[in-house]
């Protein structure tokens, strides 16, 4: 393929990623899909409806991407959550962090984006200090820290963590033959849990679950099938064209790019800080919400209520932008993403994102109490 036909190739690439995350800035804005949400509804009032749409979202996912595997069209492996290399200390510490810091932040990642589209000042702030917090960790003093601290206790497996590679050898199939099966099975066990109930099947539920896990599944094949070139004219080498990592396909994940955006705002006259995925979803994400919130008179501006408040939300993004870079994902990046890969450390991230959530929560009702 020439130089010319690979640059409107990755061009392609990045308006089809940009125009999947408007849309799912917009369904996330008109669902108010939100993992902190669907925690804090069972913790606060038992309600489990926005979980079930979280998990319809996860069984979405992992039927899309295994499918795909089945067709020859993926691998696992061409991702960063199927390597050889188990980071469990990491996926647990980071997943906890980012589970704690989502509750002071008031929504992940990503639901900081919506809310930002939405007029939320507040998560402006939490953008801002998540990102700085994200990048040090990529390339700065809590990089070093990271790496010289739990990126040191992994189990080495010898093989993808992902589970049709980890079953390939007991089983005696291939990890393709496999993923189709056990995405079948995992991810059609996810949708009936999601849909067993009545409030697992109300329009909204539907509409956020199915559409947020369709989204995921489309960006795959985006970064993966549309964006994957055999020969690159200038390394000569496999390349996924416009992923953040031209060796990864990568679908969506809102901390890491969160801080890759900051970085191109500030050197965008550097030529070498180009447009990746990750940079236009984080932009695509925000223009979506923005669009909805304003077409549904939803948008409001809203700020800091006291000095408390504002401390609660920079403690919680620090926290999201550490834990999430260290565990390397969020809850849309490890949660539906990694885990539509059938990923071990996705699971372990998303079990400790999820505690981390829970403890907070039940942590800040009871201090409420106290204040009573």
């Amino acid at each position: 393929m020439e130089e010319q036909a690979i640059q409107t190739l990755a061009t392609q690439v990045l308006w089809a990623g940009f125009a999947l995350s408007v849309l799912l800035g917009a369904l996330v804005q008109r669902t108010h899909f939100c993992t902190m949400g669907a925690v804090a509804d069972i913790v606060s009032m038992g309600s489990w409806a926005r979980m079930r749409m979280w998990v319809l979202a996860m069984g979405v996912a992992v039927l899309g991407f295994n499918a795909m595997v089945g067709l020859g069209w993926l691998q696992a492996a061409n991702s960063i959550y199927a390597a050889p290399r188990l980071l469990w200390a990491s996926h647990a510490l980071g997943g906890l962090m980012f589970g704690v810091g989502m509750v002071l932040a008031s929504g992940c990642g990503g639901k900081t984006l919506v809310r930002m589209g939405g007029g939320n000042l507040k998560s402006l702030v939490v953008f801002l200090v998540m990102g700085v917090a994200a990048y040090a960790t990529l390339r700065g003093i809590t990089g070093v820290l990271r790496v010289a601290t739990v990126e040191q206790w992994a189990l080495e497996l010898g093989r993808g963590q992902d589970l049709p590679s980890l079953l390939a050898p007991a089983l005696g199939r291939e990890a393709r033959a496999l993923a189709p099966w056990l995405g079948g099975l995992l991810g059609g066990a996810l949708v009936l849990w999601a849909l067993a109930r009545a409030e697992g099947r109300s329009r909204e539920v539907l509409l956020g679950g199915v559409g947020v896990g369709a989204v995921i599944a489309a960006v795959w094949w985006v970064s993966g099938v549309m964006a994957f070139v055999p020969e690159h004219p200038q390394t000569l080498e496999p390349a996924f064209l416009g992923s953040s990592n031209t060796q990864r396909m990568e679908a969506l994940s809102f901390v890491s790019p969160v801080a890759a955006t900051l970085d191109w705002l500030m050197l965008y006259s550097d030529r070498s800080r180009g447009l990746n995925l990750g940079i236009v979803s984080v932009l695509g994400m925000v223009l979506g919400s923005a669009l909805h919130a304003l077409a549904t008179r939803r948008f409001r501006w809203e700020g800091f209520r006291s000095t408390e408040d504002l401390g609660r939300h920079l403690v919680g993004a620090l926290l999201m932008g550490v834990g999430g870079v260290v565990a390397m994902g969020c809850t849309i990046g490890q949660g539906l993403s990694g885990l539509s890969t059938l990923s071990l450390g996705s699971a372990i991230t998303l079990v400790f994102i999820v505690a981390g959530a829970a403890l907070t929560l039940r942590w800040e009702a009871r201090r409420l109490e106290r204040l009573l």
